[in-house]
């Protein structure tokens, strides 16, 4: 049963008067006016009071107040008791508790508790400002909503939205749509994401990137700390730094900006520009530390590695920009082309100046080795330590130290067998062109002879230690990633082709904010 419509109650006025002229079928209230409307206190200079209608029109110094929750100033305003609605204009302010807004002309609809407005208007909230043409605002939520272009500007950053939820409590903004987030330190952008404008925390979903001066960080999801400008990044990762040239991929990172450091995992990619060509490091962790000039990559567990005509796999891998040096760390395995290199320590040294890689350093039980060109047999090279020159980031010439010892099937210009050379000496120098051995030279007590290869048995063609891994040599980026990775790879790029293809919705509110006052009556 609907209950019957309460009446406006007029309170106080200095005087009451009926004026058929000024105001047919009105009360004319003038002096401290006072009415009552079922919880709702007005109060204004003067008064037109509509007995029959139930309805007034108040000027001057209108004040509408609902208990603690929601003030309303204007020079001129109207309610409505039938339908329980008030319209004030003219210098209108409305203030709740926590914010206080600016405009010329508010609606207020106390059946729904919502306040509404489509004049430029002004709202204060502590540190921050909004404005916006129009919006709404939700008294028992305490939420703002903007459908329409809204700027947010804190004296940190300006946030900007076609479409935001903004709570007033709790500082809390729901973007969605394109909406930017502006400030000294870096640019924002989104079309789904949460702000909390207190904690300076965020989470960003929907074609999300962070950029600073020298980097781009980009994910399906972005979690952001700017108070210790902290980030993390999940699904689809990528980081661009501009200035050092590079590339880091993942499913998962964590970037400190104030330390220069980045943390990346689930299929890491560390990709480096180097003159027209990249080089790919793969480990299950990557590390990158630093600012510029002395930036370290650390890769971890199974790494491996690779660029045109030179990949490799290690253990790990620590690569210093300052010094040009990578180490390769923990059984160190590098394929130049056709040819196979490994040994206790492996060091690719580069050229700052140049950005090129200039030479290679393999320390302890060297050894090289690479098919024949025709035969089933092996070339191979075996000594304590190695130094190698690379010139146009190709491998030239090497030099191979201490116990050194050869077998080398020796081919003419028409690649019929000549002989097998076997031997042992100090030192031997190999030149290299088009990746295949040119020449080689041997220095200081040589011992060994060139055998016809009816004469050189199968067990005598090939030196203690021989092992060709040539089936796991990596021949392109997509070969440094191992299997059960990939396969993970293509489910998750399946699963965000599939949430992309979805309409965008709203975030969900989170429940801290819809918490967010119970929480503190709870602390108090």
């Amino acid at each position: 049963m609907a209950q019957p419509t309460k009446k406006i109650i007029v309170e106080h006025s200095d005087y009451f008067d009926v004026n058929q002229i000024e105001a047919p079928d009105a009360a004319l209230l003038t002096g401290n006016v006072r009415v009552n409307h079922d919880g709702v206190i007005m109060t204004c200079n003067k008064a037109y009071y509509f007995q029959k209608e139930n309805y007034i029109k108040a000027f001057g110094n209108v004040q509408l107040v609902q208990g603690d929750t929601l003030y309303l100033n204007s020079k001129y305003a109207e309610y409505n008791g039938n339908v329980r609605q008030a319209f004030a204009t003219g210098d209108a302010i409305m203030r709740s508790p926590e914010s206080t807004l600016v405009t010329d002309t508010i609606n207020f609809d106390r059946n729904t508790q919502e306040v509404f407005y489509n004049s430029q208007g002004t709202i204060t909230n502590k540190e921050n400002i909004l404005k916006s043409k129009s919006g709404k605002y939700y008294v028992a939520e305490k939420k703002f909503r903007f459908l329409t272009a809204v700027t947010i500007t804190n004296p940190t950053y300006v946030i900007k939205s076609n479409h935001l939820d903004y709570y007033s409590n709790s500082g809390h903004s729901y973007l969605f749509g394109p909406s930017t987030i502006t400030s000294k330190a870096n640019y924002i952008y989104t079309e789904k994401g949460f702000y909390d404008t207190k904690k300076n925390l965020a989470h960003f979903l929907r074609k999300s990137y962070i950029k600073y001066n020298d980097r781009l960080i980009e994910g399906d999801s972005l979690y952001y700390d700017r108070n210790r400008e902290f980030a993390s990044a999940t699904r689809n990762v990528k980081i661009t730094d501009s200035i050092n040239r590079g590339i880091v991929k993942g499913h998962y990172a964590e970037i400190y900006k104030l330390k220069d450091s980045m943390f990346v995992t689930k299929r890491a990619v560390a990709i480096n520009f180097v003159e027209n060509d990249s080089v790919y490091i793969h480990g299950k962790k990557l590390m990158v530390t630093g600012k510029e000039g002395n930036r370290i990559i650390r890769a971890f567990k199974n790494v491996r590695f690779y660029k045109t005509d030179l990949s490799g796999k290690c253990d790990s891998i620590h690569s210093s920009s300052k010094l040009g040096l990578t180490k390769l760390i923990g059984n160190p395995i590098l394929w130049n082309a056709e040819n196979q290199i490994t040994g206790d320590i492996m060091h690719l040294i580069g050229n700052n100046t140049t950005r090129k890689l200039d030479s290679l350093k393999v320390l302890n039980n060297t050894f090289l080795v690479s098919k024949d060109t025709l035969g089933t047999g092996f070339n191979q090279v075996k000594g304590m330590n190695l130094y190698g020159k690379f010139i146009d980031s190709k491998l030239h010439d090497v030099d191979i130290v201490k116990n050194t010892e050869v077998v080398y099937y020796m081919r003419n210009d028409t690649q019929e067998l000549i002989g097998i050379n076997k031997n042992v000496s100090s030192k031997i120098n190999i030149i290299f062109d088009k990746n295949a051995i040119e020449t080689i030279t041997f220095f200081q007590q040589v011992d060994g002879d060139i055998y016809p290869e009816a004469e050189l048995p199968e067990n005598a063609r090939k030196l203690r230690g021989l092992v060709w891994r040539g089936e796991e040599r990596i021949k392109s980026k997509d070969d440094i990633f191992p299997p059960e990775e990939n396969e993970e790879n293509e489910k998750i790029i399946e699963e965000s082709k599939k949430q992309n293809a979805k309409e965008n919705v709203p975030m969900k509110i989170r429940k801290e904010t819809l918490n967010y006052d119970k929480k503190k009556k709870k602390k108090i």
